[in-house]
């Protein structure tokens, strides 16, 4: 049988691996020359810039792809921890070192604001049971019938999920950065931490269960691992091949073209963001995800990404760096309302404290992000751009960098834009849906097709959500919907 897996993204990799795993003849599909969708690498002038995703939680998930063909990760891709996780700076200039250990955490929470050291400790005990049931019972299990949803509404009920991440942390949490500081992780998969579900406080607990980890050489190292994976077990990668149409016959997905080929399917695998599969690739099939009822969800906000690479080094700045401006809600809601603001709050990425080969010798290599509207809101990047960047690489200055401008040796950014038009994500999102308790679970794109037999859906935009993590994890679950489908085909002695 015939797997065509569209998208060469984190969740498309793992996705052609798992059903390669089961036994399919696996072609993945990739409209660029190179893979890793957002985890795509830059090499200028000697410096290395991974493009996207830099934080790395969870590697029991990349184990697990090794380990459906009987290799170890650690043997192939080896990971170094990071620490601190995060440097987290007030806008007081105030510093806060996010991870360690607890006792390690405790102290620091004592030494920033005593006070909060119980309700964290209270914090904590919360998220390790969010995790339990969000993440490890949850995370990976289909959500694809009401009836699955109403199986976890009680457990969600009882753990209040109804309330907000900044609510929760807020009732646990006195001082006020550390109330930012605390929340900032649903900011990592694309959520208003005033909006979104306080389930997705469970990272607190995750990171404290995995860590948070780097491959030397960058997230675009582990992209090239798990290509040579796909290698070695028979994915066949087919790059610079642009999908133009999911085929559909009497409502089962029969074939896949591309600008080069037509590929027989028996079942299609779409790591494509699901807005734009289901309004742009499948040429009138009949399905419930009209352009009207996709455009009233409700999308991430968009983000602004400057690569930089600097003359000197900067030995201060730690691996993972966040600095919080003075507004944090009126920020969020700026951004919402499609407002591109002046004092944005910044994650700065410094690969080179921990491996110093992806900048040329005494030189460092960074990227800084800040979350912007997205493209809905009809921002002229063109225009606006040089103007975001001179004002973040003077915020950058003024408060982490000194002579930063003066010491630029390689510059360049990309705009929801480039989300838009060259990852195609719907409206240039840079995490697809947002992660609201009316978009989570059985309320995200599902990852099996209520339409279309055969058509299946793994990425930011499905069940559980954005992340790392949350990618891989959908890959999991779009195993576990064809075992049901398929389960005389996918018997334990072919998956093994």
């Amino acid at each position: 049988m015939k797997a065509i897996v569209l998208g060469a993204g984190l969740g498309g990799i793992a996705s052609a691996l798992r059903m390669r795993a089961l036994g399919f003849d696996v072609t993945l599909l990739e409209r660029h020359a190179d893979l890793g969708g957002r985890a795509r690498t830059q090499t200028r002038d000697g410096y290395t810039f991974d493009m996207g995703p830099t934080v790395i939680t969870a590697p029991a998930l990349l184990d697990e792809l090794y380990a459906l063909f009987g290799q170890s990760r650690a043997d192939k891709l080896p990971l170094v921890p990071v620490e601190p996780w995060y440097q987290l700076i007030d806008a007081t200039g105030a510093k806060f070192n996010y991870g360690g250990t607890l006792a390690q955490q405790y102290a620091e929470i004592e030494r920033f604001a005593p006070n909060d050291v119980a309700g964290y400790k209270k914090l904590l005990s919360h998220a390790q049971k969010l995790y339990q049931k969000g993440y490890v019972e949850l995370g990976a299990a289909p959500f694809t019938k009401v009836t699955d949803m109403l199986r976890a509404a009680p457990h969600l009920i009882r753990l209040r999920a109804d309330k907000s991440v900044a609510t929760l942390i807020a009732e646990h949490i006195k001082h006020p950065s550390l109330r930012q500081f605390f929340s900032m992780h649903s900011l990592l998969v694309g959520g208003d931490p005033f909006r979104t579900s306080s389930i997705y406080t469970l990272i607190h607990a995750l990171e404290r269960e995995s860590g948070v980890w780097f491959a030397r050489g960058g997230t675009g190292l582990l992209v090239q691992a798990l290509a040579q994976l796909m290698r070695e077990t028979g994915v066949q990668v087919r790059t610079a091949e642009p999908v133009a149409q999911i085929e559909v016959t009497q409502g089962q997905v029969t074939a896949v073209r591309t600008n080069l080929a037509r590929y027989q399917a028996d079942i299609v695998v779409s790591n494509i963001d699901p807005a734009i599969t289901y309004s742009k690739l499948l040429n009138g099939a009949k399905h419930r995800h009209s352009p009207a009822r996709i455009a009233k969800r409700d999308y991430s906000f968009g983000l602004y990404v400057l690569y930089f690479g600097t003359r000197k080094s900067y030995p201060g700045i730690e691996h993972h760096t966040v600095l919080f401006g003075a507004r944090y809600r009126e920020l969020l809601n700026d951004i919402a309302g499609g407002v591109l603001a002046q004092d944005p709050s910044l994650y700065l990425h410094r690969p080179t404290k921990t491996d110093a080969s992806m900048a040329p010798v005494g030189c460092d290599a960074f990227y800084v992000l800040a979350p912007v509207p997205h493209n809905g809101h009809g921002i002229d990047w063109a225009s606006a751009e040089p103007k975001l960047r001179a004002l973040i690489l003077t915020q950058l200055e003024a408060r982490l960098m000194p002579d930063l401008q003066a010491n630029l040796s390689v510059c360049f950014s990309v705009t929801p834009d480039y989300f838009e038009h060259e990852l195609g994500s719907y409206l240039g999102a840079g995490f697809s849906l947002s992660p609201t308790l009316r978009q989570s679970a059985y309320f995200r794109f599902h990852n099996r097709s209520e339409d279309l037999r055969g058509l299946y859906l793994a990425g930011a935009g499905t069940h559980p959500g954005a992340g790392v993590p949350g990618v891989l994890c959908s890959a999991k679950v779009v195993e576990a919907l064809v075992r049901q489908d398929f389960p005389a085909f996918c018997t334990p002695a072919r998956a093994a």
